[in-house]
């Protein structure tokens, strides 16, 4: 059943014979809009996260300007709203920790404001999931526009991904292997245009997790930032949210328990980022969806690897575009998926799939030629990490997946690299290395710390791989054998606090085990020893942020964001 005008929310707000309601519309006139140009028309919102200095987004201006576009010929009244923009390659010490404040921002901007729908447009790794975690909150009609991916990379005579390869000609810099002058021509060709990493890094990750739960367009995840293409689909965007507005298509009626399920196969087949764990989860638990770790482990024994994208994989994001998109990807995994749902641009995901093509398969494979034969992720348990831990394993060394070793432990990031090539220290290459004090808390805010660096002298011998245990996250783009997200993190106590370079540590990736051999009575000598590290806020967001972040098990959100409840809607009259 349609809507009336009468029955828009921004009605409230225009439609009354009030004295707020004139002024309402006096200032709108204000802002040199005809009354035929907006009154009992879909008021949409765009939020955008535009910023000069989010080379990711530095594109959505122009796009922002596309969705209008469509939304004035499908007969609404688009608003742009800047919000905030989370880049992460400068914001520092991390983007996570300010992905809740993103959250907020479009929850109450959406709340207070006279909008009907919204358009949200994000895409670098943590702006995706606080768009839609706020937006689910406020449980409004939405479309999410992906940022996209920017073109490959390019050096002499090979194409680079950034992040996967940004990594991996450091590290042979510090082997001895490149100097300056490659370095110096690197760096003017890893990062060649707008857009997000074109590897399945956490960006492409999660916007593909966004596709998946139906909350883009077709194909739109894929599509690379500077193809005209993009912005066609930015302008069907601003279109579509119109219709979906009119027919009260709120965002409860697409992110279901189903689409939350699927989008964690989509992410498991792909390959995809360790960080879309956190954000599903509190992506989900905005929605009231309960997922866990431990359904991303179930998940992930019954799903192939299909996806031949960096880091895990050959291809990079332009070449799954046109090998079909992830239209073309979960066709291939429609027995796994929950045909029936609907998303925002079909009735459900079974009409949205019928009739897509796959046209390269070695980017992206058939079933019968996975590139793995289960999902990419696994979740560890033991006496180390109770709460759990993850890692991805399709991106390690196979011989490093089994594997027992003495720790180094470094207490921090800036201990760790003033002294990690210390020869001292007696790293080996059966050395497993321990990070804490990088945590939610710790970080603060979780950095991306997890894929320590292996010391020059090993580098050099030719070790590219170790094992590697923290309670930090790590980029999407990243490789290796590095075991994250351990919780509960040292800094509250969990067991990784109580570690001391020399214990045994044993990692069991196919019986996702992660051990410390140490007995229960001496981690409980060690664990009467600890004293919890001081506050490290005593004021401002920073000190909200530590009063209520929950660990990475949970999703990392914040507990009075987090909890159910219910929101009155503002008074307009």
């Amino acid at each position: 059943m349609r809507k009336s005008p009468e029955e828009l929310r921004s009605h409230h707000w225009y439609g009354t014979d009030g004295l707020r309601s004139f002024s309402h519309r006096a200032r709108t006139r204000q802002l040199g809009y005809l009354p035929e140009e907006h009154l009992g028309k879909p008021v949409i919102a765009i939020l955008n996260t535009w910023s000069d200095i989010n080379p990711c987004h530095s594109h959505l201006r122009e796009r922002a300007q596309a969705v209008k576009r469509g939304v004035w010929q499908a007969g609404g009244f688009p608003l742009e709203f800047p919000v905030s923009t989370l880049s992460e390659t400068f914001q520092k010490p991390t983007p996570m920790l300010y992905r809740n404040l993103l959250a907020m921002e479009t929850e109450e901007l959406l709340r207070s404001y006279p909008v009907d729908g919204a358009v949200l447009l994000g895409g670098c790794d943590k702006s995706t999931p606080a768009l839609l975690m706020g937006a689910a909150s406020m449980d409004l009609p939405a479309v999410f526009v992906p940022a996209g991916p920017m073109l490959p990379g390019h050096w002499r005579n090979e194409v680079l991904g950034s992040g996967t390869d940004m990594w991996k000609y450091w590290d042979d810099k510090r082997a001895g292997l490149i100097g300056d002058a490659e370095l110096a021509e690197l760096e003017n060709g890893l990062a060649r245009s707008p857009g997000h990493c074109m590897t399945m890094g956490t960006a492409s990750t999660l916007t593909a997790a966004a596709e998946a739960l139906g909350v883009t367009m077709p194909g739109a995840s894929s599509i690379p930032a500077v193809d005209s293409a993009h912005e066609r689909m930015a302008a069907a965007s601003g279109a579509r949210i119109v219709e979906l507005v009119w027919q009260d298509l709120r965002l409860s009626r697409i992110l279901t328990p189903d689409a939350y399920q699927d989008a964690v196969a989509t992410v498991l087949a792909l390959g995809g980022s360790t960080n879309a764990v956190i954000h599903l989860i509190a992506m989900a638990g905005r929605s009231g969806v309960e997922l866990t770790l431990d359904d991303f482990d179930r998940i992930a024994r019954t799903v192939p690897v299909l996806a031949n994208l960096r880091p895990g994989g050959r291809y990079l994001m332009e070449d799954f575009h046109f090998a079909g998109g992830l239209p073309g990807f979960l066709a291939r995994l429609t027995d796994l998926l929950h045909l029936d749902r609907p998303t925002v641009a079909h009735t459900t995901l079974r009409e949205q799939l019928h009739g897509v093509l796959v046209h390269n398969e070695d980017v992206i494979r058939p079933r019968g030629n996975p590139l793995a034969a289960e999902g990419g992720l696994a979740v560890l348990r033991g006496n180390l990490c109770p709460d759990g831990a993850v890692i991805k394993h399709i991106a390690a060394e196979p011989h490093l997946l089994q594997h027992t070793g003495p720790a180094v432990v470094f207490d921090d990031y800036r201990a760790m690299q003033a002294t990690i090539n210390d020869p001292e220290l007696g790293i080996t290459a059966d050395s497993v290395l321990v990070l804490r004090g990088s945590g939610p808390l710790g970080g603060p805010g979780m950095p991306e710390y997890g894929m320590l660096p292996i010391p020059d002298r090993l580098l050099k011998q030719g070790v590219r791989d170790m094992v590697r245990i923290s309670d930090a996250r790590m980029s999407g783009t990243s490789y290796g054998a590095c075991v994250l997200h351990i919780a509960p993190e040292s800094h509250v106590g969990g067991p990784l606090a109580l570690v001391r370079t020399g214990d045994l540590i044993t990692l069991d990736v196919a019986g996702r085990r992660l051990h410390l051999e140490v007995d229960d009575a001496e981690l409980e000598r060690r664990r009467a020893a600890w004293q919890p590290p001081p506050p490290r806020y005593s004021r401002g967001y920073g000190a909200l942020y530590q009063e209520q972040i929950t660990q990475a098990d949970t999703g990392c959100d914040f507990r009075f964001l987090a909890r159910p409840g219910e929101v009155p809607e503002p008074y307009a009259g």
